[in-house]
C-alpha cells in the first residue's frame, strides 16, 4: 500500500493560515499574529525571485561578521574597526543570475528580493569571490560536483545585540526573513544569551537552514577549540538543533573559510533554500499554535443534552402552567357543551385559562368577527407569568451544565471559547421559549367527536322532560279551571307525562355524570400531546441557541487541529476560510 504524498508547501501555508484563522479570539492574539505574518511573509516571498538565495549571517558585538563576510567576498565592503558596532545597516553583496543585472532596477530579480528585505546597500558581483592569495572559493566550486554560487545573496547584518534597538528590530525583523540563517559566534560569547534565548532556542525547525561558524578559533589551543566545539554542540542539542552544522573558522587566518564557501554554495545550488526555510517557518509556528492550544478535544453535546436541556427550559418557561391550561380550557369548553343546557349558562362566567394565557387561537377568540387569520407568534408574547428568580436560576444551571460537559477534554482556551459560545445566547432563552410556546399548537380550539353526540342527547332528553312537564302543567291547568280532561295514557301503570319528565331528567343527569369521565380522560390526553409538543418546542430553542453554537465550536476545533496536521506536514487539506 502506497503512502500519501507529502503535502507542498502551498498546500501546508494553506492550512496554517486556516489554522490561523480559525484560532482567531481563541488563543493568544500574539501568536495567532504571528502565524498570520509568517503566512503573509511566505506568499510574498514565494512571488520574487526563485533564483536567489538570501543567506544572513548573523551575530554579536564582536564576532567577526563582517571580516567574515570581506572574507568570503574578496572584497573589503563591509567596515571593520576596533570600535563597535561597525555594521549600521545590512550590506548585501549579490552574484546575479546574468552579468550586469542592474540592483536598482525595478522589476523581479534581486533588486525586487532586496526591496522587499529592505536592504539598500548593495554590491553586485560579476566574478567569483576569491581570497587571500588568489585561492578560488566559490568559483572554483562552480566546476567541482555540479556546485554553483550563482544567485546568492549574502547579507552582512548589524549586530543582534547592538546599543542601538533599531539595529536589533532591523536584524531580528530579517532574522525572520531570509533563506539562509549563518550564525557567527567567537570563543568568548559563543553562549551568550541574546543568540540562545532570543533566537536559536526557538528555531529548531529550521535547522536545515542554519549554520554556525566558530569564528576566531585562531585564538584557541587544540584543547581549548575541542572543548568550545563540544560545549557548543551541546547548547544546540539543548534547543533541538543537534543536526546543524558547526564549522570552526579564523576570518584572519582563512582556515575553515573554503569549507564555508562549499556549504553555502551547496545550498544555493540546490536551489531550495528558500522553500526549506518557508517550511521550517510553517512548522515553527504551527507548533506554537499546538502548544497554545494545548492537548485535548471538546466532547461537545449529543441528543441527550439537548434533551435535558429542553425540559429544563419548558420548566422554567411555563411550560407546567401552559399544560394545567390546556387540561382546564378543555374541561371548560366540554361542560359548555356536553351538561345539562339549562345549567351551561353557568359556565360562561368561568374565564378560559388559554385565554388569560394569550394562548387561544384568533379563530376562536374572534369567531364572531369571521377572522381567520391566525396570530404571528414571532409577533405574540404570552401571558405567562414572569419567570422567578429560581426559574432563571433553572436556565443558567441547565446551560452551564451542559456547557460544562460539552467543553470536557478540551485544553483551558478551547474549553472557555466552548463555554462561551454555549452562553451567548442566554437571555435571549426566555423570550424564546415563550414564543416558542405561543407558536406550539396545543390543539387549544379542538373540540371531540362525542360533544356533538352528547349535546344532540342532552337536547333530546331536555326536549323529552319538557314535553312531559307540559303535559303535566296542561292537566294542573285544566284542573285548577274545573275542566274534565281524560285520564293520561299510562304504561305499566305508570302515567306517560310523568314518565316522559322523570326520564328526561334522568337521562340528562346520566349524560352529564357519562361527559365527566370522559372528559378528564380525554383532557389528561390532550395535556400530555401539549406537554409533549411544547417540550419539543424547548427542545428546539436550546438546540438552536445553545447546542449548536457549542457544537460549531468543537467541530471549529477539529477543523483547527485538522489544519495543524497538515500545516506540520501530516496531511493535505484544501483552505477554507471563515
Amino acid at each position: 500500500m502506497s503512502r500519501p504524498a507529502a503535502p507542498t508547501l502551498a498546500q501546508r501555508l494553506d492550512a496554517l493560515g486556516t489554522a490561523a484563522e480559525l484560532a482567531r479570539d481563541r488563543l493568544p492574539d500574539a501568536v495567532v499574529a504571528d502565524a498570520q505574518a509568517a503566512v503573509r511573509a511566505a506568499e510574498e516571498r514565494q512571488s520574487l525571485s526563485a533564483e536567489h538565495t538570501v543567506v544572513g549571517f548573523f551575530g554579536a558585538t564582536g564576532s567577526g561578521k563582517s571580516s567574515l563576510f570581506n572574507a568570503l567576498t574578496g572584497r573589503e565592503l563591509a567596515g571593520v574597526a576596533a570600535t563597535r558596532p561597525t555594521t549600521s545597516e545590512p550590506l548585501a553583496a549579490v552574484w546575479g543570475v546574468g552579468r550586469g543585472e542592474n540592483l536598482d532596477g525595478e522589476g523581479g530579480g534581486a533588486a525586487a528580493l532586496l526591496d522587499w528585505l529592505g536592504v539598500r546597500r548593495r554590491h553586485l558581483l560579476d566574478d567569483a569571490p576569491v581570497l587571500d592569495g588568489g585561492r578560488p572559493v566559490f568559483l572554483g566550486l562552480g566546476h567541482r560536483e555540479g556546485a554553483d554560487a550563482t544567485g546568492l545573496i549574502l547579507l552582512d547584518l548589524p549586530d543582534i545585540d547592538s546599543v542601538q534597538r533599531s539595529h536589533r528590530d532591523v536584524t531580528a525583523r530579517l532574522a525572520g526573513h531570509v533563506d539562509v540563517l549563518v550564525w557567527v559566534v567567537d570563543p568568548e560569547k559563543y553562549a551568550d544569551a541574546v543568540i540562545h534565548r532570543d533566537f536559536l532556542a526557538t528555531m529548531a525547525s529550521h535547522a536545515a537552514v542554519t549554520l554556525v561558524l566558530l569564528n576566531q578559533v585562531d585564538r584557541l589551543t587544540v584543547t581549548d577549540r575541542d572543548a568550545v566545539l563540544a560545549s557548543l554542540r551541546r547548547m544546540l542539542s539543548g534547543h533541538g538543533m543537534g543536526d546543524v552544522r558547526v564549522l570552526p573558522v579564523s576570518a584572519r587566518t582563512g582556515e575553515g573559510l573554503e569549507e564555508v564557501g562549499r556549504q553555502i554554495a551547496a545550498i544555493v545550488s540546490r536551489r531550495g533554500a528558500a522553500a526549506e526555510r518557508l517550511g521550517a517557518d510553517v512548522s515553527a509556528r504551527a507548533r506554537a499554535l499546538d502548544e497554545a492550544s494545548g492537548p485535548g478535544e471538546p466532547a461537545g453535546a449529543g441528543d441527550d443534552d439537548a434533551v435535558r436541556l429542553g425540559r429544563d427550559l419548558a420548566v422554567a418557561g411555563g411550560v407546567p402552567a401552559v399544560v394545567r391550561a390546556v387540561e382546564g380550557s378543555y374541561r371548560l369548553r366540554s361542560a359548555k357543551r356536553t351538561s345539562w343546557p339549562v345549567l351551561r349558562w353557568m359556565h360562561s362566567f368561568r374565564a378560559d385559562p388559554l385565554r388569560r394565557l394569550h394562548l387561544l387561537p384568533e379563530r376562536a377568540v374572534a369567531r364572531r368577527d369571521r377572522d381567520p387569520v391566525d396570530r404571528d407568534p414571532a409577533l405574540h408574547r404570552t401571558s405567562l407569568p414572569e419567570r422567578t428568580q429560581t426559574q432563571r436560576a433553572v436556565v443558567e444551571g441547565a446551560v452551564r451544565t451542559l456547557v460544562t460537559s460539552a467543553s470536557a477534554g478540551a485544553s483551558e482556551p478551547w474549553a472557555a471559547s466552548v463555554r462561551r459560545a454555549g452562553r451567548e445566547h442566554l437571555d435571549e432563552l426566555p423570550a424564546a421559549v415563550d414564543h416558542a410556546i405561543a407558536g406550539t399548537d396545543v390543539e387549544a380550539g379542538r373540540g371531540s367527536w362525542w360533544w356533538p353526540v352528547l349535546d344532540v342527547l342532552q337536547w333530546l332528553a331536555l326536549a323529552v322532560a319538557v314535553a312531559g312537564a307540559g303535559w303535566l302543567g296542561a292537566y294542573a291547568l285544566a284542573a285548577w279551571l274545573q275542566f274534565p280532561l281524560p285520564p293520561a295514557p299510562t304504561t305499566q301503570g305508570f302515567p306517560i307525562p310523568t314518565l316522559l319528565l322523570i326520564g328526561g331528567l334522568a337521562l340528562g343527569l346520566l349524560l352529564a355524570l357519562l361527559a365527566v369521565p370522559l372528559t378528564r380522560l380525554t383532557a389528561a390526553s390532550r395535556g400530555r400531546r401539549a406537554r409533549r409538543r411544547l417540550e419539543e418546542a424547548a427542545v428546539r430553542v436550546g438546540r438552536e441557541l445553545v447546542v449548536d453554537p457549542v457544537n460549531a465550536e468543537a467541530a471549529r476545533h477539529r477543523e483547527f487541529r485538522s489544519a495543524l496536521a497538515a500545516a506540520q506536514g501530516s496531511g493535505v487539506r484544501s483552505r477554507s476560510r471563515r
